[in-house]
């Protein structure tokens, strides 16, 4: 089972992406580390890895008014990596549509 489970693709990602060509973001499981992203995406996408950076994010609690009363619920927790590659070296993440 692979520790990427997808690409992705918002606005600020893309922006990254335009400024650093060589910079894309994945979403991974928590317990991935920064060794097994790199061989993910090394195997996956057959590209070389320059460097790898992580993030944690907690899940957002949200709340909405309904009918019957507040009903408040928790958007999930996951973790980020930011996958710098050698340089010239781009992944085509469209190709599989």
């Amino acid at each position: 089972m692979s520790v990427i489970v997808k690409p992705i693709f918002t606005e600020k990602q893309t922006a990254l992406t335009d400024k650093y060509d060589n910079r894309y973001g994945f979403i991974v499981l928590p317990s991935a580390n920064k060794v097994e992203i790199r061989n993910a995406v090394e195997t996956l996408y057959n590209v070389h890895v320059e460097s790898v950076n992580t993030m944690q994010y907690d899940g957002k609690k949200r709340s909405r008014y309904t009918k019957s009363g507040v009903v408040v619920g928790k958007m999930p927790a996951y973790k980020k990596a930011i996958v710098t590659l050698r340089k010239g070296e781009t992944i085509d993440l469209f190709s599989n549509i």
